[in-house]
């Protein structure tokens, strides 16, 4: 992902592409939805399990495979908290430079994975594209497997090593409205900035009334 990607998606590409989840607005209810790329990592997503459980908040994890496998203690921990969690694929492969079968044959794997430790979904499986890309075919082939294609409104950018600590708080804090769905990354490449602005949005918007949900779709 480029630095000039913006913060806040814009409401014309929400528009354009609506068979994807971009955010889950609500007339009724103040939520907002937090999601973590990338994990499990250790001490990363434990932090965040850590700060979700003082503000009793919810999230969505979406998971490496490879991660998965290495850490499932720590995965595990995901799953009793009672949090939501979706496929990012087996290895973050990126679209564009893999053809079609080993792509949906990467999310497969990680999803076999996310099943064989004990996570079960009545509804749609989620599925977030690495680096947000994935063409109309491959889409529509995991439509037929019961994917929803889940991802965002508002991006914290704290994997960008150019953006300060601060800057990714104001990302998240002068974007996010009822239904955002905000995108951290439980990695160590984040962690400084994550680990600065996690509590600081989980205090502010807490304060302001929000409630901190996982997806269901």
């Amino acid at each position: 992902m480029s630095y000039f990607i913006p913060s806040k998606t814009p409401q014309v590409l929400k528009q354009f592409f609506t068979t994807y989840t971009w955010d889950l607005p609500s007339k009724h209810e103040k939520k907002i939805y937090l999601t973590f790329d990338d994990g499990p990592t250790p001490e990363v997503t434990e932090f965040v399990l850590g700060q979700l459980h003082q503000f009793d908040a919810k999230a969505t994890f979406f998971c490496i495979g490879k991660n998965i496998e290495k850490h499932p203690s720590i995965f595990k921990k995901i799953i009793k908290g009672n949090h939501a969690i979706g496929n990012h694929t087996m290895n973050h492969l990126k679209s564009w430079k893999s053809d079609s079968e080993t792509y949906l044959k990467n999310i497969e794997d990680c999803e076999n994975i996310i099943s064989t430790y004990g996570y079960q979904t009545s509804s749609k499986k989620m599925f977030r594209p690495p680096y947000g890309q994935i063409s109309y075919t491959r889409f529509k082939k995991l439509q037929e497997q019961n994917y929803e294609i889940v991802l965002w409104d508002v991006l914290s950018k704290d994997w960008e090593i150019q953006m300060s600590k601060e800057e990714c708080l104001k990302n998240v804090l002068n974007h996010t409205e009822h239904g955002s769905i905000v995108v951290f990354h439980d990695s160590v490449k984040a962690f400084n900035k994550l680990s600065f602005a996690l509590p600081r949005v989980l205090h502010h918007f807490s304060a302001l009334g929000f409630d901190f949900d996982k997806i269901r779709l």
